[in-house]
């Protein structure tokens, strides 16, 4: 199956709304309505004790403390030092915590790094509207200064290696449940052409262009794998600079796994870089793929989100990283 068959609709929000950040947000790719995020709930440790009372009283008893920072689609809390509760922050991602319910069991026992584990799948009730989760809680930090950039190169690529392997007969085929991660990248198009035209006078907008239109040049041509959906630094955690736990598949599909290779611009430094295509063995219309998504989500971050300057900031870096990056 070709990836230009996994597209259900194309999302398209233009540059100025983003801006204005009210009626259209764009996270993920995906615009976010007003009246969505005015109908989710408050989410604090009051509504997980509720929910836990009602649906899990085995666990009841434990404390409850919020996980900060937060992350975006979901909201976190520890329960007890060995548990924690996940619920989704808003309805566009309440299909995560099926999915991974499902998905996780199958793929944990063959990865070679520990993933979370769901023990139970809340349902949705009066309190909140939609499936929650709780899971394992799993030791670890992301990535920092102290962490060998090869190292994790090295051990990130065995990770997506081994992922890709697994069986994805009836796997989720990547659709708005992944945020199409895995999918076609030409789905962003729109979005793409209006941060270039938003930002021109601050980048080489034309070089950015070509590199855009390479990237939406191919498709994924083999069978589809899987792929995480979302792989960052913030989802990674290492432990004395090793790569011991991979979280957050909540953008989880099968399809094409250029979107899992982005870090290679967003985070990986040239010679890491080189490394982590080196133990993939990405071609190179896999790998143009794979920095097109990285352009995609800076160009857009920083297109829509000048006031948040350390996002900004990360996103200039991966631009640069971009444009600097020698074709093959």
């Amino acid at each position: 199956m070709t990836m230009g068959h996994y597209i259900a609709q194309r999302p398209s929000v233009t540059i100025s709304a983003m801006r204005a950040g009210s009626a259209a947000y764009v996270e993920l790719g995906l615009a976010m309505s007003s009246e969505s995020s005015a109908a989710a709930p408050l989410v604090d440790a009051a509504l997980v004790r509720r929910l836990l009372n009602r649906q899990a009283p085995q666990w009841s008893g434990l404390p409850v403390r919020q996980v900060l920072p937060g992350g975006w689609d979901n909201r976190t809390f520890r329960l007890g030092d060995a548990l924690c509760v996940r619920l989704p922050s808003a309805e566009r991602y309440a299909a995560q915590a099926g999915k991974e319910h499902r998905w996780l069991p199958v793929l944990a026992p063959q990865l070679s790094v520990e993933i979370p584990q769901s023990l139970m799948l809340g349902e949705p009730d009066e309190d909140f509207p939609w499936p929650w989760s709780v899971r394992r809680w799993i030791a670890g930090a992301p990535p920092d200064a102290a962490t060998a950039p090869h190292g994790l190169a090295e051990s990130l690529a065995a990770f997506l290696s081994g992922l890709q392997g697994i069986s994805t007969m009836g796997g989720p085929v990547a659709g708005t449940h992944s945020f199409f991660r895995g999918g076609d990248l030409g789905v962003y198009q729109d979005e793409t052409l209006g941060a270039l035209t938003a930002l021109q006078g601050r980048l080489d907008t034309e070089h950015a262009r070509r590199i855009w239109d390479r990237a939406c040049a191919s498709r994924w041509q083999e069978e589809p794998v899987w792929v995480h959906g979302d792989i960052a630094p913030d989802n990674l955690l290492v432990q004395d600079g090793e790569l011991t736990a991979v979280i957050d598949f909540g953008c989880m599909a099968i399809g094409d796994p250029a979107c899992d290779y982005a870090i290679a611009w967003t985070y990986f430094d040239a010679d890491s870089r080189a490394e982590f295509r080196a133990r993939l063995g990405a071609d190179g219309n896999t790998w143009a793929r794979a920095r097109g998504w990285a352009l995609w989500k800076a160009l857009i971050t920083v297109a829509s989100l000048e006031g948040n300057a350390s996002a900004a900031e990360r996103s200039w870096r991966t631009i640069d990283a971009i444009l600097q990056y020698a074709e093959d």
